[in-house]
């Protein structure tokens, strides 16, 4: 109830400071005079001491503030008590009795209509204004917002192009660094990877699968087919040593893994793939080609005119 009075209450004074305005101009005050020569004439004594009228609002207003301000300190709105005129700075600017000041008496119906609008008290998004105010509105953030990123996406283009040092950094001063975090990881992943084959009482789907994997690449060996030919004890002879040979090579995988430490990773990266390198460099002018067509798919998506959906 204060706010639609304070609403009202503002809506007079701010059409009677426009109409005292316009009185002040020679034109207005000639055509009022046709209209209506006696309220012309009375209405001369109240445009010179219209700051005094003025005030009379100036007083409600500042005592709302002041009652507004003590509901916020009693109630803990903000963290410290001289947050509330800093926040609300519009409402003291606006009481200011001079001609360039009244304006932001203007914004006080905004804020007005916003506390309304958060109590329940009014309905401003079923209304065609608001409706048409917020699709231009967001017209015109998707349109700016789609023209930046586009130009973004665009400068990193060229950036790429022209040889841009960002992998280089990306590689020196964010994966170099993690480098320790990552083999530990990488190692302990293959450590239990090795007791889980090794542990063939609990897990013996993975041990039994390494092992059919094994005993298939032994059976299919030339050599070790011709055992099948010994007489009597060919069958035998292969068996055992494919079973011999499974069980070694399974073992030595687990070991293999098991062994895997953080510093013979870094080793390997160091000393192994560190020393791979391509003679035309054509992996890595692949991979900024998938970077440069990925981008041209994200330019292409944002540039969409998603707004035009909604007509």
């Amino acid at each position: 109830m204060v706010d639609l009075l304070m609403l009202a209450l503002l809506l007079i004074n701010l059409i009677w400071l426009l109409f005292d305005s316009l009185y002040a101009t020679q034109g207005f005050r000639s055509i009022l005079s046709n209209v209506s020569p006696s309220f012309t004439l009375s209405y001369a004594q109240v445009h010179e001491n219209f700051t005094l009228y003025d005030l009379a609002f100036i007083g409600i207003f500042l005592s709302e503030f002041c009652v507004r301000w003590a509901v916020a300190l009693f109630r803990k709105t903000y963290m410290r008590w001289y947050f509330f005129p800093f926040i609300h700075w519009y409402d003291l600017v606006g009481c200011i009795p001079l001609g360039g000041a009244r304006i932001f008496r203007f914004l006080r119906i905004f804020s007005i209509l916003h506390r309304l609008q958060k109590y329940q008290i009014i309905d401003l998004r079923s209304t065609g204004l608001y409706r048409f105010f917020m699709f231009y509105y967001n017209v015109f953030v998707e349109e700016l917002s789609d023209r930046i990123v586009v130009k973004v996406l665009s400068d990193a283009q060229k950036d790429i192009a022209a040889g841009s040092p960002l992998i280089d950094d990306i590689n020196q001063q964010v994966i170099s660094t993690r480098l320790p975090v990552l083999n530990q990881w990488l190692a302990s992943v293959m450590v239990h990877v090795g007791e889980t084959i090794e542990q063939d009482t609990n897990n013996d789907s993975v041990r039994s699968h390494v092992q059919k994997s094994v005993g298939k690449a032994v059976r299919g060996n030339s050599q070790v087919a011709l055992l099948k030919r010994v007489p009597v004890m060919g069958s035998t002879i292969e068996s055992t040593l494919e079973q011999s040979v499974t069980d070694i090579v399974t073992q030595s995988i687990v070991n293999l893994l098991k062994d895997i430490t953080p510093e013979k990773i870094d080793d390997f990266v160091e000393h192994g793939i560190g020393r791979f390198s391509s003679e035309d460099h054509q992996l890595d002018q692949e991979v900024l080609l998938i970077v440069n067509e990925c981008l041209e798919l994200v330019k292409h998506h944002v540039s969409q005119k998603r707004w035009k959906d909604s007509l």
